[in-house]
């Protein structure tokens, strides 16, 4: 036997004993399981972004256990188990690359990913002149970002995008100026500019080839080392931050910039 399909079936029996042996695992729902996905998820994204190896190995790990415990419960319910599951990602998968499992002829990614969205609006049903959006995959609970990310990838994907990285720049300067004319002017409209201004600059670093959440990311840890650096040596020296005027706190965040 093949030693993944042999270490799947093994994860799939420990899961049907837990299930039926263990006062925690029998509890669970769907609804009580959704929130620790989400949290293993983002460990999972932490993992990658401190490169640690064996973090994103046990973290795949978590994950697929929950996969496995959805899986099983979708059984008991009679709603689907997991050879449906596989067996439907894999038909999609095959469905979706005509270009690999088909005679369709691609040049690009660009093209893949046109293709992939055009399949997959025709499987719901919809056809780019009727109701069906192409924005309907968009999960509603994504933090807004990544949402925003998604949205843009997706519109990309039937050719409604910008030319050029220079074009998305100048919009930027644009929301930029619209921003600073609503609040020169006092109005009410500031919080749609800054939402203007954060979308232009999410479809910048989109066509820079930069993960914007991955980005803001590393600047917020950033931000915490050298925040706690401070903390930490003007704590050395006998200062109480909250006592210290801009100047001195600038003189150590300075200090942490240059490590």
């Amino acid at each position: 036997m093949d030693p993944r399909a042999e270490a799947f079936l093994r994860l799939l029996k420990i899961m049907d004993e837990l299930r039926e042996q263990c006062p925690w695992d029998r509890k669970q729902t769907l609804e009580t399981l959704r929130p620790l996905t989400i949290e293993e998820t983002y460990e999972l994204g932490d993992a990658i972004l401190e490169g640690d190896l064996d973090g994103v190995k046990k973290e795949l790990g978590d994950l697929l256990l929950h996969m496995v415990f959805y899986a099983r419960i979708g059984q008991e319910k009679g709603a689907f188990d997991i050879t449906g599951v596989l067996h439907g990602i894999c038909d999609k998968l095959i469905r979706r690359h005509p270009h690999i499992y088909g005679d369709v002829q691609v040049k690009d990614e660009q093209e893949v990913k046109a293709n992939w969205e055009k399949i997959k609006l025709a499987e719901k049903g919809g056809k780019p002149d009727q109701e069906k959006s192409v924005l309907e995959g968009v999960p509603k609970g994504l933090p807004s970002m990544v949402k925003a990310i998604r949205i843009q990838d997706k519109a990309r994907g039937v050719g409604f995008d910008w030319d050029n990285r220079e074009q998305v720049l100048e919009k930027v300067h644009e929301e930029l100026g619209e921003l600073k004319a609503e609040v020169d002017a006092g109005s009410d409209k500031q919080s749609d500019e800054i939402g203007d201004v954060l979308f232009s600059i999410v479809n910048y670093a989109r066509f820079l080839g930069i993960d914007p959440d991955e980005a803001l990311e590393r600047t917020n840890r950033k931000f915490i080392a050298r925040f706690q650096y401070m903390e930490r040596e003007s704590r050395k020296d006998g200062h109480v931050l909250g006592e210290m005027s801009l100047a001195e706190m600038d003189a150590y965040w300075n200090r942490a910039k240059s490590l």
